[in-house]
């Protein structure tokens, strides 16, 4: 659904730049796959999707934004006023979803040059997803030393949020 204050291009995936090395998180827009697994809203410049497998955590979800921009410096004006209260609603989402206590927001942009903030779960009683930790935690989910989030719980979480988020369209 568009939202009429928003401009064209934040609203449409528009792609990276003819030239620049293929983006992945551009590429994964486009996958009819990963979609149907894993994203839970498209909305005006935004994509809200769980964290593909193999996923560190349940609820660990990532807000991507749609047209191929580097991080926050980069939004159109229309971008950053619309940013704010969906990152809020995105991170109320992980909370409602988990009962975590908090919520860590975290974007670096060093492994894909395309905004995508991760949405991580913190559970007081989990030292594994406490500060820095967590990193370690996704290395080694990454690695195969230590599992990932149960393939069920994550499906069951995603079609929970798709519920939820029903609603802000």
């Amino acid at each position: 659904m568009s939202d009429p204050r928003l401009s064209a291009a934040s609203q449409e995936g528009s792609g990276q730049p003819s030239g620049e090395a293929p983006c992945g998180i551009c590429r994964l827009h486009g996958d009819g796959e990963a979609a149907a697994r894993d994203e839970i809203l498209r909305q005006g410049p935004w994509l809200l999707r769980h964290h593909p497998r193999p996923a560190p955590l349940a609820g660990w979800l990532l807000l991507d934004a749609r047209r191929h921009l580097g991080g926050p410096i980069d939004f159109q004006p229309d971008e950053a006023a619309a940013f704010g209260p969906m990152l809020q609603r995105c991170s109320a989402l992980v909370r409602t979803l988990t009962g975590c206590g908090r919520v860590y927001v975290i974007a670096f942009g060093e492994g894909a040059r395309h905004l995508h903030v991760h949405l991580i779960p913190r559970h007081g009683d989990d030292p594994a997803s406490e500060a820095w930790r967590v990193a370690d935690l996704y290395r080694a989910v990454a690695s195969g030393e230590r599992a990932a989030a149960p393939q069920r719980q994550v499906e069951e979480l995603v079609d929970q949020a798709r519920k939820l988020t029903a609603a802000w369209r």
